[in-house]
């Protein structure tokens, strides 16, 4: 499938590969910033149901449930590439009931680098498929988006004391 916006951030991380991915690998760590109110989620916040593999394993099913300005929102994810050290992707499955982006594909690829590791956290997405979705979409979907990959990144920057960063966001738009 393809997606006609994406972001992008890159850091250098003083971690191996082998710890980097450990972390990342935990999907209810790396999207803790979805769990608690924020300014960002307009004060909601969203919780996981994880099957028995946890988003650790190709096919591993992710789901996120959520209240915003008294609606419903919920995604389903699934995992679709997972190569430890190097690279995890997920993507959503059926139709997300979100405000802002539609169907997405997201995920981040580590490359070793001596003694640290270059760490790229990326989202591939859609504003939302209805007339209105598009329209606040458009209005706030690049924003939530690159909140979303920043937040990630500075997870990781936070956890193992990194403060180089190569640039935090790069947004890129699909012809």
């Amino acid at each position: 499938m393809t997606y006609t916006h994406s972001a992008q951030t890159v850091v250098s991380v003083a971690a191996s590969a082998e710890a980097l991915f450990d972390y990342l690998d935990d999907q209810a760590r790396l999207g803790s910033h979805m769990q608690k109110p924020s300014m960002m989620m307009l004060g909601g916040r969203m919780s996981y149901v994880f099957d028995e593999a946890q988003g650790r394993a190709v096919g591993s099913v992710i789901r996120m449930e959520g209240r915003i300005l008294g609606g419903t929102l919920s995604v389903e994810e699934v995992v679709i590439e997972r190569q430890p050290p190097h690279r995890k992707v997920w993507q959503t499955r059926g139709r997300p009931k979100l405000l802002v982006i539609g169907a997405y594909r997201m995920g981040f690829e580590i490359s070793p680098s001596g003694k640290s590791s270059r760490l790229l956290v990326f989202i591939d997405y859609d504003y939302p498929s209805s007339a209105a979705g598009r329209i606040v979409g458009a209005m706030f979907g690049p924003i939530y988006a690159r909140w979303c990959i920043n937040r990630m990144a500075k997870d990781v920057i936070r956890t193992f004391h990194t403060t180089s960063t190569e640039g935090l966001v790069r947004m890129r738009r699909e012809p």
